[in-house]
Formats: C-alpha cells, sequence, structure tokens
C-alpha cells in the first residue's frame, strides 16, 4: 500500500504518430494537432500528455475519481516529458484506501508543462 511521501516517475517522447493517434481516437483533430509548424512539430493533446499519471496509478491499482490539471505550456512531438507524482494523503476507509496524489509534469529543458491533483481509491484485499 501507498504511503504519503511515496514518489513515482515515468518519461515519455511525443512522436508525431502519438499525436495523430490521439486525435483519431479522441476526434480532436484540431489543426494545432494535424499541421506542422514552422520546426516541423505537431503540438501534443494536453490530456495525452497528462495520461502519462495513469501509469503511475496503474503500479498500485489506483482507480481515479477526481482530477484536476494546470496546462502551463504546450508539448510538441520531439519533447520529453517526465511525470513526477507524490503521495500527499492516504485515508484508510473500511474497504479501500482512499489516496491524494500531486503530480508535475516536466520537459527536457526542466521547465514545468502540466500540475495536477488526483483523488481515487485502491481497494483493500
Amino acid at each position: 500500500m501507498v504511503r504519503p511521501g511515496d514518489q513515482f516517475q515515468t518519461s515519455k517522447t511525443y512522436t508525431h504518430e502519438d499525436v495523430i493517434q490521439f486525435g483519431e481516437m479522441t476526434g480532436d483533430l484540431g489543426k494545432h494537432h494535424t499541421e506542422l509548424d514552422d520546426q516541423g512539430r505537431l503540438m501534443v493533446h494536453g490530456f495525452l500528455t497528462a495520461s502519462l499519471a495513469t501509469k503511475l496509478g496503474g503500479e498500485f491499482h489506483f482507480i481515479g475519481q477526481e482530477m484536476t490539471c494546470t496546462f502551463i505550456r504546450p508539448v510538441y512531438t520531439g519533447d520529453t516529458i517526465t511525470c513526477q507524482m507524490a503521495v500527499t494523503k492516504v485515508e484508510s476507509l473500511e474497504k479501500y484506501h482512499r489516496v491524494h496524489l500531486f503530480s508535475r509534469y516536466i520537459n527536457q529543458h526542466g521547465e514545468e508543462v502540466i500540475t495536477g491533483k488526483s483523488e481515487g481509491v485502491v481497494f483493500k484485499k
């Protein structure tokens, strides 16, 4: 079981294929996601970037119930994003633990691109 102070981390470099597949899957085909900018990049969907946290939550069987994100700056194809997640609070209830998380997403230049908070449950065995 996770405890307050536990930390998790994962990274991903986004590709054109990632953006195109996510756009097709979600229907978000805005031209900023489908047309290259002057540097040959596509803007990565905010929720595609934020979804890095789901990999980390899956490691401890977290079932998300609420998530808030602040999108600070855009992410482009070729960017490597690191999601750092920290457990901030755990409440033990009868059938599950209510878990509170804080996530920080940082690009390869050390700049924050997203911050977020999540709440959810981890069922007791």
